[in-house]
């Protein structure tokens, strides 16, 4: 595919699309009926690409990969480690598959990709010199054992009655209504969490880290400080709050372990065939990456727009983020 036809690209080498960052019809006012519909249902839309695989891989993780709920009664570290191999499984299966196929095997070399540069191999701002491998050590020393330790927090906590459980027999209604609240918790907690790092001393502490990627690849999408980790994965707290089953549980932890894979390809589509690619509608990240203080969330709901740092590609809005630098003297 020739994405000449899709974007353009400046002398400095970054490829843009042609079509500007919108949100979904979700929040849009007046209401448009017909739109959120077609939305909701369409591909790309809400259920798809994302969120019914989600749902399901939940539910299967629960059922094949985790033990039953009376072993997490009494704490065991053979357990938790279990939980941690498993963990450990699916962080190299999704952000490995990612990077092998757009960054080892290469199968679109540089088409559709934002920053025609390929990570860098050099750089001592990295640890061990080397992008990729400093994004696989934080991704896997910190991040999963992180995102493991929620996790089995809450596995007990279900265990013990701390975490209030609703049974999909009993409550059959509420336990499927769970598997829409989760996608706004992600969403959510993500944005409450990344502006929080934005902090300036949070960011010089934790957040910097992440922010070397100014050219991500999909290993960059969970590589982060502890600290950060410990800010980003704590939006599974609120299963403490809200009465649900496990699976919803490990849908929240599970999406928030592997889904910054996806957002961090540094890719806007994935060619799949000879005249077919798949929009990874992730340019609004990477457009965070690149200016760092843009478009925090990404997704459905407009919360960059309804606190005004949304930029939507175009050069309207690189004007309008230099009219605020220079509001603030920057």
């Amino acid at each position: 595919m020739d994405d000449s036809k899709f974007g353009t690209e400046d002398p400095r080498g970054y490829w843009a699309p042609n079509e500007r960052i919108s949100y979904g019809p979700a929040f849009a006012w007046p209401p448009q009926p017909k739109a959120f519909v077609k939305w909701f249902f369409g591909f790309p839309g809400y259920l798809l690409p994302w969120n019914i695989p989600y749902a399901l891989a939940a539910i299967a993780i629960w059922m094949y990969l985790t033990p039953p709920l009376e072993t997490f009664e009494a704490f065991s570290l053979s357990w938790a480690g279990l939980i941690l191999l498993r963990n450990l499984g699916l962080a190299v299966l999704v952000y490995g598959a990612w990077h092998l196929w757009l960054y080892v095997w290469r199968k679109q070399d540089t088409k559709f990709k934002y920053n025609r540069n390929w990570p860098s191999e050099s750089a001592s701002a990295f640890t061990f010199n080397n992008q990729t491998y400093d994004n696989m050590f934080w991704t896997l020393a910190s991040g999963v054992p992180i995102w493991t330790s929620y996790e089995v927090l809450m596995l007990w906590s279900y265990a013990n009655g701390y975490a209030l459980m609703i049974s999909p027999v009993e409550n059959p209604i509420g336990f499927v209504a769970l598997f829409f609240f989760v996608p706004f918790v992600h969403e959510f907690g993500f944005y409450l969490a990344h502006r929080s790092l934005h902090w300036p001393p949070l960011y010089r502490i934790a957040h910097k880290l992440h922010h070397r990627n100014v050219n991500p690849g999909p290993w960059s999408g969970l590589s982060m400080h502890p600290i950060e980790h410990l800010i980003y994965f704590s939006s599974i707290l609120i299963f403490f709050i809200v009465p649900s089953h496990p699976i919803h549980m490990i849908n929240l932890a599970s999406r928030l372990g592997v889904a910054p894979a996806q957002g961090h390809t540094g890719f806007d589509h994935v060619v799949v065939g000879e005249d077919r690619a798949m929009n990874t509608s992730y340019y609004a990240h990477y457009l965070h990456h690149r200016y760092f203080e843009v478009n925090y969330a990404d997704g459905m709901i407009p919360l960059d727009k309804w606190f005004g740092s949304f930029h939507d590609g175009s050069p309207e809005a690189d004007e309008a983020m230099k009219a605020r630098r220079l509001r603030r003297g920057v």
